[in-house]
């Protein structure tokens, strides 16, 4: 066995260490900075302590605070420091699982006949910070199963026994730090004194493995940071989302409602909300009109045997309502996805080379059993509306349709002030082949296609694996608000395995039948979730095109309604949407109130504007902007609409 080993970092260069260099090693042969820094690694892609030794030629990552697997760590290792000291303030507790997440970690907890209030999330904060201070380091310790069964019999935590189960002998890893010990695989930072500062953020409920049908665990979230002023920005974040959350300024706008006699994650869309909503509908179709898409309609369930033949039925048989039966035959499923409806569409007649690609558009609703506890105002919901559309060309045609998709999804972020973004190539994991279905030739072409179409649009893509969907990869656009959250917007996929699950065929050139491939696209993906992220994005201030209410008339007497109805009249005919407020109330109460209504423009009339003819034009979150003729306004507005709409 050699005595030294060659590490590949991540900008092609090499280095040879002494076999059984650990992480830390490697940092400080770097610089002494970077290993105060580092907290782990990854070694070929799997991440690992820094502590843990490498002895094999590999590749190599050193990941800090600066990194997205950097905090998955800190953050992670912070859920075990909040779990010793649940484990020292509720002695007996049991513990599920306590992952990082997007920002911060969560624990689900058994605290017996104890139910946590907000007044105990202090007292825990302060034992974290009490544990922290101890410096205890993560201690890692690979066991034999049936240790670690008798371990956690022992502990008379049924919820690690049953994670034991699902795991094979010489797989399976502790963690201790300070009394605490975890059925855990890492990886950790070096130890708990970095955890500076912590805030417990709330108490959930959550069944055990998301099963309604299990025992309800207390499910507790916070965030750690090394700095206050972080954990303080991270706070003034959080105020500044609760005042943008969508559910909140859903309310006050009027733009949604939801009805227990109707049904959880079932929106109920009211008429500003409705409008703003088919706003963005006709921008899309019209966008798509004028790319050549054709729209069709299909309707809300479909056979049962439509959805197996698809292999949606196998694949989200979890998450589906149960099949409707029928007498005479198998049964009908309320739809979870629009296409395989799109493919029955293509089918109805013999389609020749010529004619493709064929571009097939729906605004469709479908429909997912999500739990209960799942559930989030507009964010999650069990009845949403997706932009589908349904490309079907030759093989070769897939990459300049694949380029137009991604300048439509562009030209709607660009509308709407999504202005910074990333994109994704989420590709199959080869090493899991049985969650996706399709021929290892048809997965390669697509995903080379999607590589060369953003390359060639100049865009700089991320690579994972794993993401894709079961029948083909995809293309994720990942947006960040204005608030620095990242969401997932807008998704283009490529699928050979459709047309072929449904014989799908063209006559091409040769006169022979061919198999076309299939682009699934949806810039919106579903209108509901990107109008709850659309609101919070802007605060509930839409861009003056999109507004449900874009101008109030406000007249300043009762004497003057008239004149401001005739004004209104005026801009609904040059297709403003325009209320008037003719209550008798003071015109400050008005203007107030339509401030707070998020209206773009209110115009104020009075005796001088009604003998000139005139408004005078107050902006949002501006005031006064003076006085103009009616026709100045109308085309001061169309000219602001236009040009955010051509951007």
């Amino acid at each position: 066995m050699q005595d030294q080993i060659t590490l590949t970092f991540p900008d092609g260069s090499t280095r040879e260490f002494d076999r059984g260099v650990t992480g830390y090693d490697v940092a400080a042969s770097i610089s002494e900075g970077l290993a105060r820094m580092a907290v782990s690694i990854a070694i070929d892609g799997e991440a690992r302590d820094l502590s843990r030794s490498i002895d094999e030629n590999a590749a190599i990552k050193l990941y800090t605070l600066r990194d997205d697997e950097g905090w998955a760590t800190y953050w992670h290792s912070s859920a075990h420091l909040m779990a010793e000291a649940l484990q020292e303030l509720y002695p007996g507790v049991k513990f599920g699982i306590g992952p990082s997440i997007d920002k911060g970690f969560y624990y689900d907890v058994d605290l017996g006949e104890h139910t946590l209030v907000a007044e105990d999330l202090e007292a825990i904060e302060k034992k974290m910070m009490e544990l922290a201070k101890q410096n205890a380091s993560f201690e890692r310790r690979e066991v034999g199963k049936a240790e670690a069964i008798s371990y956690f019999e022992e502990k008379d935590d049924e919820y690690k026994l049953e994670l034991l189960e699902d795991l094979e002998d010489g797989t399976i890893t502790f963690y201790k730090q300070g009394d605490f010990t975890d059925l855990c695989r890492g990886p950790h930072i070096p130890s708990t004194g970095t955890i500076k500062y912590a805030k417990l953020l709330n108490i959930a409920g959550a069944y055990w493995r998301g099963d309604q049908d299990r025992k309800q665990l207390t499910r507790l979230y916070g965030i750690t940071f090394p700095k206050k002023k972080a954990l303080d920005e991270y706070l003034e974040m959080l105020e500044l989302a609760r005042e943008r959350d969508h559910r909140k300024l859903g309310k006050e706008l009027e733009l949604f409602t939801f009805s227990k006699k109707v049904g959880a994650g079932l929106p109920l869309w009211l008429p500003k909300g409705a409008i703003l909503r088919e706003t963005l509908v006709n921008f899309l179709k019209e966008e798509q009109l004028r790319r050549g898409y054709e729209p069709v309609i299909t309707p809300h369930i479909g056979r049962l045997e439509l959805y197996k033949i698809s292999g949606h039925y196998p694949y989200y048989s979890d998450s589906q309502f149960p099949p409707m039966m029928d007498d005479e035959e198998e049964g009908y499923l309320l739809r979870p996805m629009n296409c395989p409806h799109h493919t029955q569409i293509y089918d109805a007649r013999p389609r020749s080379y010529r004619e493709l690609p064929v571009r097939l558009a729906e605004f469709g609703t479908v429909y997912r059993y999500e739990q209960s506890g799942e559930l989030s105002g507009l964010t999650r919901v069990r009845g949403f509306t997706v932009d589908d559309a349904h490309i079907f060309c030759r093989p070769d045609q897939v990459k300049d349709e694949f380029k137009d998709v991604i300048d439509l999804t562009l030209r709607v972020f660009s509308s709407l002030g999504f202005n910074e973004f990333k994109v994704q190539i989420s590709l199959r994991d080869k090493e899991n082949k049985e969650k996706y279905v399709g021929e290892d030739e048809q997965w390669d072409a697509a995903e080379q296609a999607i590589r060369e179409a953003v390359e060639e649009k100049g865009l700089d893509a991320i690579e994972i694996k794993g993401e894709a969907a079961f029948y083909g990869p995809k293309l994720d656009f990942m947006v960040k608000d204005a608030l620095g959250r990242e969401w997932q917007l807008g998704t283009i996929q490529i699928d050979y395995n459709l047309p072929q699950r449904f014989d799908l065929t063209y006559v091409g050139e040769d006169n022979q039948k061919h198999r076309p491939v299939m682009i699934h696209r949806a810039p919106f993906g579903s209108l509901e979730r990107f109008i709850a992220v659309l609101i919070e994005h802007c605060g509930g201030n839409f861009p003056t095109w999109l507004a449900p209410i874009q101008v109030q008339m406000l007249p300043v007497g009762q004497s003057f309604n008239d004149y401001a109805s005739d004004v209104a009249v005026q801009l609904q005919d040059a297709g403003i949407r325009v209320k008037n407020d003719t209550r008798n109330e003071k015109v400050g109460y008005k203007i107030r109130h339509a401030e707070v209504q998020k209206i773009p423009y209110m115009l104020v009339v009075g005796q001088r504007e009604m003998d000139s003819g005139s408004v005078s034009v107050r902006r949002h979150g501006e005031g006064d902007l003076g006085s103009q003729s009616v026709g100045e306004f109308i085309a001061a507005f169309n000219t602001e609409v236009n040009d955010a709409l051509q951007r």
